[in-house]
């Protein structure tokens, strides 16, 4: 069998459950496909497999790890959930043993009550969920489906404000059937649609198409990490408008403040600017030299400081946050000031906090994140 193909994935066993409005089997599929898995109805002879009960939900990052422990099952409850079975075993005993939910003879059970897994990306210790998948009710799943979704650190507006809402918006496009991509294009109308709106000084119609775009933006990473419908085409459009857009917004709030009534003489509005969105590459500029310097570890991950500051760095939502308030109190040209002064003071933290990893590192000790604790 050639190094090059790919590791079988046989789902066992019927399940009525519609979780994000797909089929149990349709879904495991889906999620098995994105990993690099080979979906089939049987095993085949020479080949590995990995077994798969389909009354259970469970987070992809099992069926990775259970690709690299041959002759090892996931269990809970002491029940089969994942087997794999090497090329040349008996895949035929074992399907049987996890159709009657009964332990599977010979194979090392892991238990996912316990097992921990390590994200190597994310540099951290997590364990990821596995639960009943109950036909009459799959919502626990898709719940933690959704959580799990939530990788890494990230700002306080994604984190708790919109969480819960967005995880019914992801569920009502999942079941209606609609694509990351799409949700994703409608995202990009509303981002330029409040670089219009900026632009022109209307900035409360500006932050109603901005917000919007801003939840839709989570919205479509976790449809597609929720249905297994992730690409790299999908990806390039998701992150390359989140990188592009905000200097554009900013520009377009300075822009519009004339139309409003409120405007910066133009050498201020050249220096404020230029500390945005200098400030804005400066930051991302340190994020990247903190991946290649420190074998892909973000900065934001190193110390839970770092993760802390995460949550209100001068990113785009909270800068957004700022503006909303000084919108408020009619000061939106205040509120683009505060902006600026905030990115400054992120792009000190981040510069300190790079210098010091820095210094660790040649001094001999290792840099690590918190979160593999």
């Amino acid at each position: 069998m050639s190094a090059d193909t790919p590791m079988l994935f046989v789902p066992i066993g019927e399940n009525a459950a519609r979780p994000f409005g797909m089929a149990a089997r349709d879904r495991a599929c889906r999620l098995a496909t994105n990993a690099g898995f080979e979906c089939a109805d049987e095993a085949i002879d020479g080949r590995p497999v990995l077994l798969a009960s389909m009354a259970y939900g469970w987070d992809p990052a099992w069926i990775r790890e259970m690709r690299s422990r041959p002759g090892s099952v996931l269990t809970l409850g002491a029940k089969p959930v994942l087997a794999h079975v090497a090329a040349g075993g008996d895949a035929a005993a074992v399907r049987s043993a996890m159709a009657a939910g009964t332990p599977v003879a010979g194979f090392e059970p892991v238990a996912a009550e316990h097992a921990e897994l390590t994200n190597t990306a994310l540099r951290k210790r997590e364990r990821p969920f596995v639960l009943p998948l109950n036909p009459a009710d799959p919502d626990p799943v898709e719940r933690a489906a959704y959580d799990a979704a939530y990788k890494g650190v990230t700002d306080a507006l994604t984190l708790y404000l919109w969480r819960k809402p967005a995880f019914y918006l992801t569920r009502w496009a999942a079941r209606a059937g609609l694509k990351p991509n799409f949700i994703t294009t409608i995202g990009a109308v509303g981002c330029v649609l409040a670089f219009w709106l900026f632009w022109i000084g209307q900035y409360w119609l500006g932050i109603a198409a901005g917000f919007t775009f801003m939840v839709l933006d989570t919205v479509d990473g976790k449809l597609a990490r929720c249905t297994g419908a992730s690409s790299k085409w999908g990806n390039v459009f998701d992150h390359g408008i989140d990188l592009v857009h905000p200097p554009f917004w900013w520009w377009a709030w300075a822009h519009g403040l004339a139309a409003y009534g409120r405007p910066l003489t133009h050498f201020y509005e050249i220096m404020v600017l230029s500390v945005i969105v200098g400030g804005y590459v400066a930051q991302r500029l340190i994020e990247g030299l903190s991946i290649k310097r420190f074998e892909g570890m973000e900065i934001h991950v190193w110390q839970k400081l770092d993760s802390q500051f995460r949550l209100i760095t001068a990113r785009r939502n909270p800068n957004m946050v700022i503006l909303f308030f000084a919108l408020l109190v009619g000061r939106p040209d205040a509120g683009l000031v505060l902006v600026a002064w905030w990115t400054l003071v992120s792009l000190i933290f981040h510069a300190v906090r790079l210098a010091q990893m820095t210094e660790r590192k040649r001094r001999g000790r290792k840099v690590t994140s918190w979160l593999e604790a």
